[in-house]
C-alpha cells in the first residue's frame, strides 16, 4: 500500500543529522505496515519487537539506559544481529513501555550510528508516568489516513494518481467524470488502509462498512479504556460530530451534545479526543494576517472526524446513498466535503488550518490556510453551485488592502478569476500541497 511518507523515511535514513524516529498516528492508520515495509525494503535486516504485553522487553529497558547492554538484549530477544546502518530496529506500541521512549535520548547521544524507529499512540506517549520525554533527541513524524492520491494508488489507479499529482488541469478537466466517480468512492471508503485494501480487492461495500464499524468499535474501546472519568463525555462529543457537521454553520455547539451543556463540561473530553488523534480541531482566526496563530480564537472551533469514511459509518449513511448518483455531494450540507478537505490538508507539511467568521454576521470562510508565506482563504462547495458571496466580500471588500486571493474547491472545473480561483474538489490535496512552491 503506497504511502507518501515513505519518501520522508528514506530521507531520514540517509540524513547525517538523523535521530531516533517516533511515528505517531491513530489506531489502524498503517504505522506498523509502513515501517515494516520500510525496514524490509531499505535495510539488510530488521529487528521488530512489539512492546504490547512484553515483560521481557520491559525488564530490559527498566534496569538502566546502557545502550550497548540494551542492544545486546534486543539482539538476543529477536535472535537478530544488529549492524549499524544496515539493521533497522523497530519497536512497536511503545506507549506500553514508557522507558523505551525515554531511552531514545541515549540512543541519540551514545549510539547515533544505530537506526531505530518506534511507533505508538501520541496520547499514550505524552502521558508517560514517571518518565521524561526525549525532547530534541528524536525525529517525530505523524501518519494520517490515506489521502485521495494515496487512495488512487491503493486501488490501482496509478495513472490517474500521477495526473493528479502533477495538477495537470487540462487533463483533469477532460477526465472529470472519472475523477468524480473515484472521489465518490473515496467519500465512502475513506483512507483507513484496511478499508482501502478490502475495496481494492473485492469492491464489496458491505465488507468495507464492516471494517469501518470494527474500527469505530475499537475507538470506542480505547475511549472506555483510557479516557477515565471523561469517558462518557468523550463518547457524547464523538457521536455528536456528524450532526454538528450537518448544520449550515459548522461551528461546534455544546448545546448540540445535550441541552444546557457548557464548555467547562466538555473541554477536557474534546482535548482527549484531539490528543488521541480521533478528531481534528480547527480554531477560528480573528484576522487573516500572518501568523494566524497570533489571532487564534480557541473558544470558537469546528470538529472533524479523523477520516471521511468513518464519518459515513458513524452517521450510518447507507452505502448506496453515497456510491450511487450525486447524493453524497448534494446531501448533508457539505459535511462530507469539508471533512474530506480537511483530511487532505492536515497531512500536508507546513500548512495549518483555521477558519474565519464574523460575529453577528453570516459571513464565514470555510478554511483559512497558512501555507508558506501566504494566507489562503478556502471555500468548499459540495455541488456545482459556486456562488461565493462570503468569499467575494472577504477578499474584495473587507480585506482588500491585504491583496488576498480566494480559492474555491467545488465540482466545477479549474477556472481563474481576478479574485478567486476554482479548483476541482478531487484536486484539493495536490493543489494545496504545491501551493507554497507556487508563491
Amino acid at each position: 500500500m503506497y504511502r507518501t511518507l515513505y519518501h520522508e523515511l528514506t530521507q531520514w535514513k540517509s540524513s547525517h543529522r538523523r535521530k531516533p524516529m517516533m511515528l505517531y498516528g491513530a489506531r489502524q492508520v498503517g504505522k506498523t505496515y509502513l515501517l515494516r515495509e520500510f525496514g524490509r525494503n531499505e535495510y539488510d535486516n530488521m529487528l521488530y519487537i512489539n512492546c504490547y504485553r512484553n515483560p521481557t522487553v520491559e525488564s530490559l529497558f527498566a534496569i538502566d539506559k546502557d545502550i550497548d547492554r540494551i542492544l545486546l538484549g534486543l539482539s538476543a530477544i529477536n535472535n537478530t544481529k544488529i549492524s549499524p546502518g544496515k539493521t533497522l530496529i523497530f519497536l512497536d506500541e511503545v506507549q506500553e513501555i514508557p522507558s523505551v521512549v525515554s531511552s531514545l535520548k541515549y540512543f541519540c547521544e551514545d549510539r547515533p550510528d544505530i537506526h531505530i524507529v518506534v511507533a505508538g499512540s501520541l496520547l499514550g506517549v505524552m502521558n508517560m508516568a514517571g518518565e521524561s520525554f526525549p525532547v530534541g533527541k528524536v525525529d517525530i513524524k505523524h501518519l494520517y489516513p490515506m489521502s485521495f492520491y494515496e487512495f488512487l494508488r491503493g486501488i490501482g489507479e496509478d495513472a490517474k494518481a500521477e495526473i493528479l499529482a502533477k495538477c495537470d488541469m487540462d487533463m483533469l478537466n477532460a477526465l472529470s467524470p472519472a475523477y468524480e466517480e473515484l472521489l465518490r468512492q473515496y467519500y465512502f471508503v475513506g483512507g483507513m488502509p484496511e478499508a482501502v485494501a478490502s475495496f481494492a480487492s473485492d469492491k464489496d461495500p458491505m465488507a468495507v462498512r464492516d471494517i469501518q464499524n470494527a474500527i469505530l468499535q475499537a475507538y470506542e474501546a480505547d475511549i472506555a479504556k483510557h479516557a477515565g472519568r471523561d469517558t462518557q463525555r468523550a463518547r457524547m462529543v464523538y457521536e455528536s460530530i456528524p450532526g454538528q457537521l450537518a448544520k449550515e454553520n459548522k461551528k461546534f455547539i455544546y448545546g448540540a451534545i445535550k441541552p444546557g451543556a457548557r464548555a467547562s463540561d466538555f473541554e477536557t473530553a474534546i482535548q482527549w479526543l484531539v490528543d488521541a488523534g480521533l478528531v481534528y480541531k480547527v480554531n477560528r482566526a480573528l484576522r487573516p494576517t500572518l501568523p494566524l496563530k497570533f489571532y487564534e480564537d480557541k473558544d470558537a472551533f469546528k470538529l472533524f472526524l479523523l477520516d471521511v469514511g468513518l464519518l459515513g459509518a458513524l452517521s450510518q449513511s447507507p452505502p448506496a446513498q453515497m456510491l450511487v448518483g450525486d447524493n453524497v455531494f448534494k446531501e448533508f450540507k457539505g459535511a462530507f466535503t469539508e471533512n474530506y478537505m480537511l483530511e487532505q490538508v492536515v497531512a500536508i507539511r507546513d500548512v495549518e488550518a483555521y477558519y474565519f467568521s464574523k460575529d453577528n454576521s453570516t459571513l464565514e470562510i470555510d478554511f483559512l490556510l497558512q501555507a508558506g508565506n501566504s494566507v489562503v482563504p478556502v471555500e468548499v462547495k459540495a455541488e456545482e453551485n459556486v456562488r461565493s458571496k462570503s468569499m467575494r466580500q472577504f477578499v474584495t471588500k473587507d480585506n482588500a488592502s491585504l491583496n488576498l486571493h480566494g480559492y474555491r474547491f467545488s465540482m466545477k472545473g479549474f477556472r481563474e478569476q481576478d479574485w478567486v480561483t476554482n479548483v476541482p474538489l478531487y484536486a484539493a490535496g495536490s493543489f494545496i500541497s504545491g501551493f507554497a512552491t507556487r508563491q
